[in-house]
């Protein structure tokens, strides 16, 4: 992937996306025959694009080869090619909240990856780290390949949401990151920031709404099989860079006009002595 080839990519998948409209409509699924149509529209850029079964995809914000600064936001549980407006509408806020702080000259980008398929959140794999194994390496390698789109000076900062920040965690060590964000966290598998053993800065947010703060912190080993996520990641003991979230809920973290996304967009543009702390 480099800058060059990014609209042969965007115009490849937005074909993908339409014939996979017509093949869901076919088959009944006018549900999901609409995601799909949507995502085929002209103005959509996407980096990928699969819609077999719970379907995934990478759409980009902004332009991507001049991008000084670029988010790439990991999604959580319940996160398929059915929900995705949602996913969607919180990576262009992110998008708008960007384009209207960075500098003159500044160039921004958010990318949604839907690159891996996320558990459903009232199931046995949103507690356990499997999908996150599984999603890990695909993250590293996006990562990766986005550096060649990017190049080296560009700042790139994760946002990880939910079982999200397990992926993230899953894929940190070695991954060409500038920041780490975890909201709304169960834990990412490591007792502490440094044991992510990322050159990242990492950071850390809960709204004051969000049920995950009920989650036990804890991971315990059953018949063989990891559950739970060990130490919370807003706590003293985890290490991370905790900033304020505001009053939300687990789904408010980029909702227009909260302080969460206001401090995500601080975290971006590199403005950290900005960002407000709890």
């Amino acid at each position: 992937m480099t800058a060059s080839t990014l609209e042969g990519a965007y115009a490849a998948n937005r074909a993908n996306a339409e014939l996979a409209a017509r093949m869901a409509a076919g088959h009944g699924d006018r549900h999901r025959a609409a995601a799909d149509r949507a995502l085929a529209a002209p103005s959509r850029r996407l980096l990928s694009f699969d819609g077999r079964g719970s379907g995934r995809a990478t759409e980009v914000f902004g332009d991507l080869a001049h991008a000084d600064h670029v988010a790439v936001v990991v999604p959580g549980s319940d996160t398929s090619l059915d929900t995705y407006e949602r996913f969607r509408t919180a990576a262009a806020a992110l998008y708008r909240g960007l384009a209207r702080q960075a500098p003159t000259g500044t160039g921004t980008a958010v990318v949604a990856w839907l690159g891996y398929t996320t558990p459903a959140t009232v199931s046995t794999t949103a507690i356990t780290p499997e999908r996150a194994d599984e999603a890990a390496p695909d993250l590293r390698d996006f990562v990766r390949g986005l550096r060649g789109v990017t190049g080296p000076d560009s700042r790139i900062t994760l946002l990880c949401h939910s079982y999200g920040s397990v992926v993230c965690g899953r894929a940190a060590d070695g991954l060409d990151v500038d920041d780490l964000v975890l909201l709304g966290s169960p834990g990412t598998g490591a007792d502490s920031a440094a044991d992510l053993r990322t050159r990242a800065r990492v950071w850390a947010a809960r709204g004051g709404g969000d049920w995950v703060a009920e989650v036990p912190h804890t991971d315990v080993d059953l018949l063989g099989t990891t559950v739970g996520f060990g130490t919370d990641p807003v706590s003293s003991a985890f290490g991370a860079r905790v900033f304020s979230a505001g009053d939300g809920g687990h789904s408010d973290y980029f909702r227009q006009g909260s302080a969460c996304l206001a401090n995500l967009v601080r975290i971006v543009l590199g403005e950290t002595s900005e960002v407000t702390h709890v």
